[in-house]
């Protein structure tokens, strides 16, 4: 019994440890980015900033190709979807169809049945009361064919729409080969760029502390042209172009700390990070 007891707090000892072994690993993970001089804190961000620029133009390169193949697909769903329920439609007009040809028929089989009998009636409210029915009857027939007649007018509509349709369906599915053709074209060209691009932005933002990189993130959200981290141009902010004030210039050459843009909030650096 001792002996479980001394396994079960050994093994508790092992856990504490290992949980005490990450967070150390952590923490000194996030002391060691937060010990990062911050001139070598805003390289980082400013070489961060030119390769999501870069993946940027890859993604204009392709433009709206990606929204019109997509838009181009839903259409071709969409009129896949119109035929299936006009065919639909019409299957369902020729049942009415069948439906009234057969009151037709039944109509015409009773007006039969009632001349038949006329012939043999006893009376006169005999031979009137038949030929009420036979009135009536032939009115059915009348309103039948006129349903039916009505109805097969639609089913050629139908069938005229299905046709359009389906011209409409061959010449998108036209456009969608060459606009799936171009896609792959332009794709295949920058793939190996764009990821390489992608897996060196990855390691710069591992370099980066959390904090900062969030900031930055939301920054270039924010930013119209994508642009978190710009350089000091001929005295100006490089994203908004507003004037900066000597002073606040000499701060941004010398890089001791983050500033950022007072009139647009990008993080500003010195314009010799451009050379580097």
């Amino acid at each position: 019994m001792a002996e479980k007891i001394k396994k079960t707090e050994a093994k508790k000892v092992e856990k504490t440890s290992a949980k005490s072994t990450t967070a150390k690993s952590e923490t000194q993970k996030s002391a060691t980015l937060s010990d990062l001089s911050s001139v070598n804190k805003l390289r980082l961000l400013y070489e961060l900033q030119i390769i999501d620029s870069s993946v940027d133009n890859i993604k204009t390169i392709r433009g709206e190709l990606p929204l019109e193949v997509q838009d181009l697909e839903d259409e071709i769903i969409g009129f896949d979807t119109r035929i299936k329920n006009t065919v639909q439609e019409i299957k369902e007009t020729d049942s009415a169809v069948a439906k009234r040809k057969g009151n037709v028929e039944t109509a015409k089989n009773l007006i039969k049945k009632y001349e038949e009998q006329q012939k043999n009636v006893r009376n006169n409210r005999e031979f009137d009361s038949l030929s009420k029915e036979l009135e009536f009857q032939g009115l059915e027939i009348e309103l039948n064919e006129k349903l039916i007649k009505e109805l097969g007018a639609k089913i050629k509509e139908k069938k005229r729409e299905i046709e359009a349709t389906k011209t409409m369906l061959a010449d998108k599915k036209i456009a969608l080969e060459e606009k799936k053709k171009e896609l792959n074209e332009i794709t295949s060209e920058t793939a190996n760029d764009e990821k390489e691009l992608e897996n060196r932005a990855e390691e710069i933002r591992s370099l980066i502390e959390p904090r900062l990189l969030t900031a930055y993130n939301k920054i270039r959200h924010n930013a119209r042209n994508g642009l978190a981290v710009v350089t000091v141009k001929r005295d100006a902010c490089g994203g908004c172009f507003n004037k900066i004030p000597p002073q606040r210039q000499l701060d941004i050459k010398l890089s001791k700390k983050v500033i950022v843009c007072e009139y647009c909030g990008r993080i500003l650096v010195d314009a010799d990070f451009a050379g580097e």
